[in-house]
């Protein structure tokens, strides 16, 4: 059955091409939620005044997938114990969400954030913020499929790609044949 998960890890380019690559995964899609400004376009996004953060929206066969293995993607290839900032983009636009569609995959999301606190994974508290979605916007069209339209620009090499690299590591099982390059 297709479901949906609205995630942000940071800047939406790194979590696109890792969600892209996820076996169940039929389309990932970068935008923004969690604003208050309709149809905020990229520009408006990154002042962090719109109170929107830079997610992917994921459509998954949840017989192929959990939304629970997604969420262990998730926390495993970002920072989720740094409020508002992943690396050095830094501002609320990048802060660590999950906005859920429906209470089963809220109270999924606040298991797994319990389980890997109590576990202390990360040797800090996490700090993603779990609330209702609300709506999501696209971004623009230069925005989609980034990785695999640039994937020799600065920012991919520096920061996508080494975020490819630790979900082919730890999550060799879940994924799509790996494609060489």
């Amino acid at each position: 059955m297709m479901n949906l998960a609205t995630l942000g890890g940071g800047c939406f380019w790194c979590t696109e091409a890792v969600f892209q690559q996820v076996r169940g995964v039929t389309r990932v899609t970068s935008g923004y939620s969690g604003g208050h400004v309709p149809r905020p376009t990229y520009e408006q996004v990154v002042t962090g005044r719109t109170g929107h953060a830079e997610v992917v929206q994921v459509e998954f066969d949840d017989e192929v997938i959990s939304y629970r293995d997604l969420l262990m993607i998730f926390f495993g290839t970002h920072d989720p114990t740094t409020p508002d900032r992943q690396g050095a983009d830094v501002g609320t636009q990048y802060r660590s969400v999950i906005f859920h569609h429906d209470e089963r995959q809220r109270g999924e999301a606040l298991d797994v954030i319990a389980k890997l606190d109590h576990e202390g994974v990360f040797g800090a508290r996490l700090v993603t913020h779990v609330a209702p979605f609300e709506a999501f916007y696209e971004a623009e069209g230069y925005h989609q499929d980034f990785y695999k339209n640039n994937p020799n620009y600065g920012y991919c090499r520096a920061v996508v790609s080494p975020k490819v690299a630790k979900l082919r590591a730890s999550f060799a099982d879940k994924l799509v044949a790996v494609p060489t390059r």
